[in-house]
C-alpha cells in the first residue's frame, strides 16, 4: 500500500476542485453540527481537505483546528479564501499526533473514517481527546456492501490512484462509537447517499 500522505498529496488539487455533489444535504449537516456548537468550544477537524467547512464553523466556536495528513492539501486549502482569526491549519496524522486527553469540546471527522486503516483506533482516540460532554461529528461512507469496489480497490491502491478504503457497515460505525464510550444523539443516512451522519456525545 502506498503511503497515504503521498496519495493525498497527489490527489489534492483534483479533490479541492471537485464540487459538492449535494448542497442541500451539505447544508443540512452543517446546520445540525452548528446546533451543538458554543462560543466557548475548542474544535478539531480531522482530514479538513479544502478547509471550507471549517471556515463556516470557526466563527461559532472559540478555536478551530483544521488538521490534514497531506501538506499539498493544506497548501491548496489556504488558497481557498480568507481564514477566520481563530482557525489554524495543522499538518499532522491524528492517529500519530500528540493530543492530550480532554483537549477538545468537538471533533469532526467528515468523509474520513472509511479512508483510515484502523478507524476503531481513531474513534477511541477521539473519545479520549474529547472533554466530558464533548461531541464527535462524523459523516462516513458505508461501503460494506459494495462487493465490486472491494474487488477493484486493491489494484488502484497499489498504484496510488485511490486512497486506502475500509469497508464499514452502519453497525460497525455504531459499535465503534459506543465502544469508545460515546452516546449517539443523531444517526441519519439521507436517502440516496452512501454516507452515515452521526453525532455522538461523551458523557459528563
Amino acid at each position: 500500500m502506498k503511503d497515504q500522505a503521498q496519495v493525498w498529496d497527489k490527489l489534492a488539487k483534483r479533490y479541492i476542485k471537485s464540487p459538492i455533489s449535494d448542497l442541500d444535504t451539505y447544508e443540512w449537516k452543517l446546520g445540525i453540527t452548528q446546533s451543538y456548537m458554543r462560543p466557548d468550544m475548542d474544535a478539531l477537524e480531522i482530514g479538513c481537505g479544502s478547509g471550507n467547512t471549517g471556515r463556516r464553523h470557526a466563527p461559532l466556536v472559540r478555536s478551530y483546528t483544521a488538521m490534514d495528513i497531506s501538506s499539498s492539501m493544506l497548501e491548496a486549502a489556504k488558497e481557498q479564501g480568507s481564514t477566520p482569526d481563530n482557525m489554524r491549519f495543522v499538518h499532522a496524522d491524528f492517529d500519530r499526533a500528540d493530543v492530550a486527553p480532554g483537549s477538545y469540546d468537538m471533533i469532526l471527522a467528515l468523509s474520513v473514517l472509511h479512508l483510515l486503516p484502523n478507524p476503531a483506533f481513531t474513534v477511541k482516540k477521539i473519545g479520549e481527546s474529547l472533554r466530558p460532554g464533548g461531541y464527535f461529528v462524523s459523516s462516513t461512507a458505508v461501503l460494506g456492501n459494495m462487493k465490486l469496489l472491494k474487488l477493484i480497490a486493491p489494484l488502484g491502491q497499489m498504484f496510488g490512484a485511490i486512497p486506502h478504503l475500509t469497508f464499514l457497515s452502519e453497525d460497525d460505525m455504531r459499535h465503534m462509537i459506543r465502544d469508545a464510550g460515546q452516546d449517539i444523539a443523531v444517526d441519519e443516512r439521507p436517502e440516496g447517499h452512501a454516507a452515515r451522519f452521526i453525532v455522538a456525545k461523551k458523557p459528563g
